[in-house]
Order: structure tokens, then C-alpha cells, then sequence
């Protein structure tokens, strides 16, 4: 598992606060979470925004905005550090909601402008970045599975490209084994979270 994602270049290591997971992971690593399509993700997610970070970016298809700062304000994650990308207030016709930290795109299925958005915040703010993505499954089903590929793809492309890591929600048993198995080929680490909320992990050597 995880033999296609390719190798990485030396850069700055991050530390990895989920457990049982390594203490750090270097720059350029994209991180694949595999949980219950009702299995609680709140806490790792933040876990992984908190800790060693300079600047964060978290990529909702799931929730909007609004949802997404209520979370980080009850983790306690630093919300002067964080820009959220809404992808569902415009499609819904709610209120956008003012200030720098939020970030806009039409519709949950404009892969390409998530996609954009993602590489100009990699490309304007400096120091450790981290990126969360939730979730690919909500992308496959606005999207396509194909679209919601080539956007994980290219975002991992952007991570190594910046020395960045990244966080990507996907639900298991929501999707066939198959769409499974080709989206974790290309990441760098696997985050299981079971049911009962126990954590396993795999990392590339």
C-alpha cells in the first residue's frame, strides 16, 4: 500500500500530533484519513491544524464557513492562522461572511478552483503550512470520481512543490473497495479511524 506516491525531497519536518503516527513527517507528505462515514474526524483534524503550524488551510466540500470556524473555535485552533475555503455558501445562497480568512469558490464541484485556491495560498503565505481537505468524498459525489482524483493529485503536486503537508478526509464504506484502494496508492501515510474511534496508521519508509 501506498507505493505509488512518489519520493520526497529533504525539506522541513512537521510534527505529527495524531496518535499513532510517526513524530514527524517531513515536508511534502499528503496524509489520507480513512473513516466512518459517521465516525468523529473533528478532533484529528484539528490535532493535525494546531500543532507546528505557521499558516493552515482547511477545505470544506462538507460544511460551510460558519461550521467550520465553530469547530476550530472549540478545538481552540488558532483562527488568526487559519483560512477556511467555503465551496458551499455561494452554490446555497447564504450570506457570505466578511473578513480575510475565508475564502470563496462558486460550487463544491469547481474542482479546478479548489484546486487554484489551494496553490495561491500555498504561494502567498510563508512558514509551515497545512492543508486539511474535507472531504474527497463530498468532492467525488459533486464532482465525479475522476475530478476529485486529478484534484487530490495535483494538491499533492502543490504540497511538494511548497513544503507543505495536508490532511485529506475520505469516508470508508461509502465507496467501493477499488476507489478506495486508487486514492490511498497516492498518498504518502494512511489514517484509519475505526468505529469505536481506535486510530491505526501506515507511512511510507
Amino acid at each position: 500500500m501506498l507505493n505509488g506516491a512518489p519520493d520526497r525531497t529533504p525539506g522541513m519536518d512537521y510534527a505529527l500530533a495524531i496518535e499513532d503516527t510517526p513524530e514527524t513527517i517531513p515536508g511534502g507528505t499528503g496524509i489520507l484519513l480513512l473513516h466512518p462515514s459517521t465516525g468523529e474526524t473533528d478532533r484529528i483534524d484539528t490535532e493535525f491544524l494546531a500543532t507546528d503550524t505557521d499558516q493552515a488551510l482547511v477545505v470544506s466540500t462538507r460544511t460551510t464557513a460558519r461550521e467550520v470556524t465553530q469547530k476550530l473555535e472549540h478545538y481552540e485552533v488558532d483562527e488568526d492562522r487559519t483560512t477556511i475555503l467555503d465551496t458551499l455558501s455561494i452554490e446555497r445562497g447564504y450570506t457570505r461572511r466578511s473578513g480575510e480568512g475565508i475564502r470563496y469558490v462558486a460550487s463544491p464541484d469547481d474542482w479546478e478552483g479548489i484546486v487554484d485556491e489551494v496553490e495561491e495560498f500555498l504561494a502567498t503565505h510563508d512558514g509551515k503550512r497545512r492543508v486539511s481537505f474535507d472531504s474527497l468524498t463530498e468532492l467525488i459525489y459533486y464532482a465525479d470520481e475522476q475530478a476529485a482524483y486529478d484534484a487530490a493529485e495535483r494538491m499533492l503536486e502543490l504540497l511538494d512543490e511548497h513544503d507543505a503537508v495536508g490532511l485529506f478526509h475520505l469516508a470508508d464504506g461509502v465507496h467501493e473497495q477499488a476507489v478506495v484502494d486508487r486514492f490511498t496508492d497516492l498518498f504518502d501515510g494512511l489514517v484509519e479511524l475505526d468505529a469505536d474511534g481506535t486510530v491505526t496508521s501506515q507511512f511510507d519508509e
